[in-house]
C-alpha cells in the first residue's frame, strides 16, 4: 500500500510516518517498478505500535530498543514509568505551590518573590523540575529571524536564477558577461549581509535572553 493509505489506516501523518523511517524504526520495502515506498500490514501493526508508545510519552531511542530487542516492553514501561513519577513529584509540587498562591489572596506587587524562588530552588534540590517557559520564549525568538532570512535568500537566489536564466536563453541579445556579474553582485551581497544579520541576531539572543534563562 501506498503512504496515503498506511497514513489513513494508522492516522498518522505522512511527515511523522516519514520521521519514524529517518529515525529506523520502519523500513517499508521499495516498489521495483517505480521506487516508491510500499508500506505492509507489518508496517502498519509497526506503526500504530509507535502511535501508542509516542503518546504514553516514550523516548525514541526506548522504542527503537524494544524492536531491537535489547529490552522488552516490561523493562522499557518500568523505565518510563521512573521518569512518569518524577514528573507527576514534580506536577505536584507546582500545584501546592499554585495553591498556596492562590489562598494567600496577596497582590502581585507584594509577593514575596524570593521567598517563593527560594522554595523552588530547595525542591529541584530534592528532585522537582519545574517547566522554563522561558526557554520556549527563546525558541519563538529564535524562529522570526531565521525564517526571514530564509525567505530572503530564497528570493536573492530567484533573482541571481532569473539572470542566469535571462543570460542563457538570449546569449547574443545579453548584455556583456562582466556587467551580468556586476549585476549580480547585488543580490550575492545582500546574502552575504543577511546570513551576517542573522548570525549577530542569533549572538545576542543566545549570549544575552539565553544566559538570563539559565538562573532561573
Amino acid at each position: 500500500m501506498k503512504i496515503n493509505e498506511a497514513e489513513a489506516l494508522v492516522g498518522m501523518t505522512k511527515k511523522n510516518i516519514r520521521f519514524y523511517e529517518e529515525q529506523g524504526l520502519l523500513s517499508p520495502r521499495r516498489n521495483s517498478e517505480n521506487g516508491y515506498r510500499d508500506y505492509t500490514d507489518a508496517d502498519v501493526d509497526a506503526l500504530r505500535r509507535i502511535k501508542l508508545l509516542r503518546k504514553l510519552g516514550v523516548p525514541i531511542s526506548e522504542i527503537r530498543a524494544m524492536q531491537e530487542g535489547r529490552q522488552t516492553v516490561a523493562d522499557g514501561m518500568r523505565r518510563h514509568l521512573v521518569l512518569l513519577e518524577r514528573e507527576k513529584s514534580s506536577l505536584e509540587q507546582s500545584i501546592r505551590l499554585c495553591e498556596l498562591l492562590r489562598e494567600s489572596q496577596t497582590p502581585l506587587r507584594e509577593l514575596d518573590g524570593q521567598a517563593v524562588l527560594d522554595r523552588m530552588a530547595q525542591l529541584e534540590q530534592e528532585g522537582a523540575a519545574f517547566p522554563n517557559t522561558q526557554r520556549q520564549d527563546i525558541r519563538v525568538r529564535y524562529a522570526a529571524p531565521v525564517l526571514a532570512a530564509v525567505l530572503m535568500v530564497i528570493l536573492m537566489a530567484a533573482v541571481i536564477g532569473l539572470f542566469v536564466w535571462a543570460y542563457t536563453a538570449e546569449p547574443a541579445e545579453a548584455p556583456p558577461l562582466a556587467l551580468m556579474a556586476v549585476v549580480m553582485l547585488v543580490p550575492l551581497a545582500v546574502i552575504g549581509g543577511v546570513m551576517l544579520a542573522l548570525v549577530q541576531r542569533i549572538r545576542e539572543i543566545g549570549k544575552g535572553e539565553a544566559d538570563d534563562a539559565k538562573k532561573y
